[in-house]
């Protein structure tokens, strides 16, 4: 059967009202559509890798019974073939595992000359291989900001929630950035926040700095920080970053940030002006351990030198904290 490729992948542009999603969600996404419509499915997901893979471990391939597909299990060196098999999968109702290598032939069919192996497990959404019902679990859980841990025997290639199994994948809630303050590194930051997979949120109560083009296509909230927060609930998966310089913005944010279990939070300022910054905050009772999960100043040193550069220094670290959680 030719593939069809993915046509409804998600583009803001596109009219597909996917295409503000990260990747997941527009799978699930896909997933419940095409539940709705009626077609089988099938999952692949990515189980090992060595040396030059391009996806990691957890990467997940959707295909529907007409060789629609959404996601990706590496650079589009072995989608042809992964969806073939999930084609076969669909077809017999059974699961397998596949594995490409350097040393196979078939590696360099696929598009692996370049080096690596990955294992990658092809599931039919069935009842004792990956049941559908999961699908809308892992939504449901992710919209409630919790994360949900699926684990599945190698040998049954049975998928359950459990964390009991030979491979266990966690599911995290959607990527957040909350930003304090409509300042010119938020205009990079923002974008760039999107496509690396989190969703911005701004707030700054200051409307000039809100006001006319400068953030077309992002509401920024107007209520003071510790108010917004208060609402948004910054969960595991919340990186919070202050950028207007002023204490009765920041400070409050950062308390409240600090009360919550979001992953990462940083402040804009110099060394001096951190020190300061906590010295205040220690005098609100927060203890020097709890103070130093603000990264102060915000971002990684690469010499930045103006507020795109700046906007890059703290994506980089968000996105670095984030991989290197326990």
């Amino acid at each position: 059967m030719p593939i069809a490729g993915n046509p409804e992948s998600g583009n803001p542009e596109s009219g597909n009202p996917d295409g503000e999603k990260d990747e997941l969600a527009r799978l699930l996404a896909a997933a419940a559509r095409w539940q709705a419509a009626g077609h089988a499915m099938a999952i692949a997901t990515v189980t090992r890798t060595w040396g030059s893979a391009p996806r990691r471990v957890g990467a997940h391939l959707l295909v529907r019974d007409d060789g629609l597909f959404e996601g990706s299990v590496s650079g589009g060196c072995v989608e042809g073939a992964v969806i073939e098999e999930a084609l076969t999968c669909i077809a017999s109702g059974t699961a397998r595992l596949l594995n490409f290598g350097v040393a196979s032939e078939r590696a360099w069919e696929v598009g692996l000359a370049c080096g690596g192996d990955i294992s990658i497990m092809v599931q039919p959404a069935i009842a004792g291989y990956f049941p559908p019902d999961l699908f809308a679990r892992i939504a449901t859980a992710r919209a409630a900001g919790r994360p949900l841990t699926l684990s599945t025997s190698l040998s049954s290639f049975e998928t359950t929630q459990t964390a009991a199994g030979d491979f266990t994948r966690r599911y995290d809630p959607p990527l957040r950035l909350i930003l304090v303050g409509a300042v010119h590194i938020a205009q990079s930051l923002v974008p760039l926040a999107r496509q690396i997979g989190f969703a911005p949120m701004l707030v700054d109560p200051r409307g000039a700095f809100a006001a006319g083009p400068r953030f077309a296509g992002i509401a920024v909230d107007d209520r003071w920080p510790d108010e917004a927060l208060e609402s948004w609930q910054p969960d595991a998966a919340t990186a919070v970053v202050t950028l207007t310089h002023d204490p009765k913005l920041d400070d409050p944010a950062l308390a409240a940030a600090l009360r919550s279990p979001a992953f990462y939070i940083a402040a804009l300022g110099s060394r001096k002006t951190h020190a300061v910054r906590l010295e205040r905050l220690a005098a609100q009772g927060f203890t020097a351990e709890q103070l130093a999960r603000i990264h102060g100043p915000a971002g990684l040193d690469i010499g930045a030198a103006n507020p795109a550069e700046i906007a890059l220094s703290v994506a980089a670290q968000m996105v670095s904290v984030w991989r290197q959680r326990a």
